[in-house]
């Protein structure tokens, strides 16, 4: 599990699009616990990329389809060791990460939906939201949950909900549920840093209609 105290945690993000969690990340962590040390990145041809190169944080591109998915972890495992990363945050990667035992505990994602429903391989960006809206749902949110060997099956770690209104289409409720991710996502790191998380009850962060 991830080592706690009161150290900021030194932390990698994995991308696979236009990087707007990694842009809130970033400006979030001189509030948090928490230091942005590496980003890894499954395209070489997205905005992520040049969004960590304009932050000066150490970039690692690599091709995570499956034949290739062995070789690219490797990689990405010996430079989460070269960087004494403590926590690895995939916040918007959309490729399946083969699990090394010893990081076990010490990876989450982030997922625009309460799960357990809504998730799965495919599920992402408006794939969700639509789902949600046609599923009838009073409430929909994010998820913070541990990673493992399939896709938003790991133990979940905390969640923000959001309420579904019934003017609501697909964008007006993306934007809100990214509006709690951009809470949530730092919450949980500062959490996990003082130990207070993962735990055996989910952590609850309430978000309405007002974010």
């Amino acid at each position: 599990m991830v080592e706690t105290g009161k150290k900021r945690l030194r932390v990698a993000v994995g991308v696979s699009g236009g990087g707007r969690s990694l842009v809130n990340l970033l400006k979030e962590q001189a509030k948090h616990s928490y230091e942005i040390v590496l980003v890894f990145s499954s395209s070489k041809d997205i905005p992520a990329n040049d969004l960590a190169r304009s932050a000066g944080i150490p970039l690692v591109i690599e091709d995570f389809s499956m034949k290739n998915r062995v070789a690219a972890a490797m990689t990405l495992y010996g430079a989460l060791q070269r960087y004494s990363v403590d926590l690895v945050v995939l916040a918007g990667f959309l490729k399946l990460m083969p699990m090394d035992p010893a990081w076990s505990g010490k990876i989450i994602n982030i997922h625009p939906a309460l799960l357990p429903k809504f998730g799965g391989k495919g599920m992402h960006g408006h794939h969700v939201h639509e789902a949600v809206l046609e599923s009838g749902e009073s409430h929909s949110g994010a998820s913070v949950h541990l990673v493992n060997e399939r896709y938003d099956e790991g133990a979940i770690i905390s969640q923000a909900i959001v309420l579904v209104l019934k003017e609501d289409n697909v964008e007006s409720l993306a934007a809100r549920v990214f509006a709690a991710e951009c809470k949530l996502l730092p919450w949980t790191i500062d959490a996990m840093a003082q130990g207070e998380l993962p735990a055996a009850t989910v952590a609850q962060l309430h978000v309405t209609h007002e974010v």
